[in-house]
């Protein structure tokens, strides 16, 4: 490895260049040093959390209070799981807080997800498709869904449009979900590539939900087109 050491005004830091980028294209050079000079890949790595999207759910947990010890937790695009390990903790799922409710974890990718302890994990499972579904609902059995997690995006195909079409019609299959299994007050968060669909996507659930806004955290890169709508309180529909 090489370091450059870098100087802005009174503050300076290391930059990290990669030895290994002969012969890789432009796109994964930069991807590999971003990822050297990225600290929530760091910090991920300290607190053995599988990849730094965890901070992005911690800092929005932690500023809103999404998931509370004894909470059902649906995590949509788990993979690899470092979602699913925030929730686990937070909704006590894996019973560290003797005095508190422990809460359930199911988590589901179209990857297949190495297991999380006290989480169950569908993976290989699309989310959008019906038996995938039906089997998170057997797997609730009486229990509703204190919030809903989706950190799910399609693979891109560099078409613009198509794209955005395609991430909020997986948002649409959560919202959908959502509203069928929640319990009242229960949130939900997605995930979103800012587009003019958005704002329409915003009121459709502002219909279910007592609060909904759009949020950026900090661990979200700043050169990324990824934001999240957090909708809280759901009001509930006839039955």
């Amino acid at each position: 490895m090489l370091t450059r050491r870098l100087h802005t005004f009174s503050q300076s830091f290391t930059k990290v260049i990669p030895s290994n980028l002969k012969g890789k294209k432009k796109s994964s050079q930069e991807w590999l040093t971003r990822q050297l000079n990225d600290p929530f890949v760091e910090r991920a790595k300290m607190l053995n959390y599988r990849c730094r999207s965890a901070f992005k759910l911690l800092e929005i947990d932690q500023k809103y209070g999404i998931i509370k010890p004894g909470f059902n937790v649906i995590d949509c695009g788990a993979a690899p799981g470092s979602w699913s390990q925030i929730a686990v903790k937070q909704s006590n799922a894996d019973g560290s807080l003797a005095d508190k409710p422990k809460g359930m974890v199911i988590g589901v990718d179209l990857l297949q997800v190495y297991p999380i302890k006290h989480a169950t994990i569908l993976g290989n499972s699309d989310f959008t498709r019906p038996e995938t579904q039906n089997r998170i609902r057997e797997l609730l059995a009486d229990r509703r869904v204190d919030c809903v997690l989706s950190d799910m995006a399609p693979n891109a195909t560099g078409v613009r449009s198509l794209d955005q079409e395609n991430i909020i019609t997986l948002c649409y299959s959560v919202l959908r979900f959502a509203i069928l299994m929640s319990s009242k007050n229960a949130s939900l968060l997605v995930k979103i590539w800012d587009n003019n669909e958005v704002p329409t996507l915003e009121k459709n659930m502002a219909k279910y939900y007592e609060q909904v806004r759009r949020i950026k955290p900090r661990a979200s890169r700043s050169d990324s087109a990824e934001a999240f709508i957090l909708a809280r309180g759901f009001i509930g529909v006839e039955r």
